[in-house]
């Protein structure tokens, strides 16, 4: 059953489509009741169906090889907009159609609150869009019991979920990549979705990342993006030109004085898979182990294996996250409850970077982009 859901897209896709054609009925049918001009309406709905329907349509490999990525990409980012901007319609219209008529002054009221409901949506995207690439510097302290003392202060940056795109330019991620430099790390990690699709400048990404420095190197593991993109081979042989080392069911140990780290590296993890099938055996004893995983929900098992750190990205810490009553509501708690930030099981941590760029749609709330500064220490 599960596969039959993943194979349709079932979340967030095909949940989208049927929100926005519900949404849509409703709204359609209101405005027939409300106005005259039936061809008008009725033709919007057909166009908004069709957008509705190539926003979903798009999700799938087929659909992006016979598409230019161009489209695809603003295509799937009017789709999501349409929707959320149907959601606010919809609520405005549950009190427009609620006030009592006898009482002017407070039919007034809600009627300018349904209005400000059904503008939310518009203005929340556009203050997104101007803040989705608003890049900060962030510097966690990671805990790990028993550090040696020539690890205790190291330092590590972090780089992960670029999606150099249409929504992502060169320029900017260069930005980001001096930021990364100015952190002057003793090493530097680059995890996972540099891009978003097929299509996209890769190369122009390689080239920029082939810029990180830290004393002692790159490493990096694959996302989900670049299995979609089918380019894991091609990342992997290029990002060895340019100096990083993508570790692929691989592990390299670095010493910094008498203390050694062992990175081990994975592909994206599939969900519902066998998760870290063999990486216990990429331990090395005595050595600190440190996991390199896109998806940060294999977590536990990379505890359970002895791997002493974690470190993740892939969520976007949500992309869009509002938090109501001290609980945040973002889309990535539906897949993972390892959603931006540090965790801790016994002896063993996570940190999800909220990483760069973004999908679906260029918008971030709540959520700014960030380089991450990870700094070892003793517990």
């Amino acid at each position: 059953m599960i596969q039959v859901l993943l194979n349709v897209h079932f979340f967030p896709g095909l949940c989208l489509l049927i929100l926005g054609l519900g949404l849509q009925f409703h709204v359609v049918g209101w405005l027939l009741r409300r106005y005259r001009q039936r061809a008008w309406i009725l033709s919007g709905a057909w166009a908004s169906t069709i957008l509705l329907g190539l926003g979903y349509a798009l999700e799938f490999q087929w659909a992006q090889r016979i598409s230019a990525v161009k489209w695809w990409t603003w295509l799937e980012c009017a789709s999501l907009v349409e929707t959320m901007w149907l959601i606010g319609f919809s609520l405005a219209l549950l009190i427009w159609t609620r006030v009592p008529q006898f009482d002017p002054s407070r039919r007034r009221m809600l009627q300018a609150a349904a209005a400000a409901i059904c503008v939310v949506p518009v203005v929340g995207t556009g203050f997104g869009i101007v803040r989705r690439n608003r890049f900060q510097l962030s510097e966690v302290s990671i805990p790990i019991p028993n550090l040696p003392k020539d690890l205790d202060g190291l330092r590590i940056v972090q780089i992960t979920d670029i999606h150099l795109s249409e929504f992502l330019s060169e320029r900017e991620l260069a930005a980001a990549i001096d930021m990364a430099n100015e952190a002057r790390a003793n090493l530097a990690l680059v995890t996972g979705d540099l891009i978003t699709r097929r299509g996209d400048p890769l190369d122009a990404c390689i080239r920029q990342l082939g810029r990180v420095r830290a004393d002692a190197g790159v490493l990096g593991c694959l996302g989900n993006h670049e299995v979609y993109a089918e380019v894991e081979d091609y990342v992997t042989t290029e990002g060895r030109r340019v100096g990083i080392e993508f570790l692929r069911h691989q592990s390299k140990q670095l010493r910094f004085g008498n203390a050694v780290i062992n990175f081990a590296g994975v592909d994206y993890q599939k969900m519902h898979s066998t998760y870290l099938a063999g990486v216990d055996r990429l331990i090395v004893p005595g050595a600190v182990n440190i996991l390199l995983s896109h998806n940060p929900d294999v977590f536990p098992v990379a505890a359970a294996q002895g791997y002493h750190l974690t470190i993740a990205g892939h969520t976007h810490g949500g992309q869009v996250d509002f938090e109501i009553l001290h609980e945040h509501v973002n889309v990535a708690r539906y897949f993972t409850p390892y959603v931006r930030g540090l965790y801790r099981h016994d002896k063993s941590s996570v940190y999800v970077s909220t990483g760069l760029g973004t999908i679906g749609a260029p918008v971030r709330i709540g959520v700014p982009p960030e380089i991450s500064v990870l700094r070892l220490c003793a517990t």
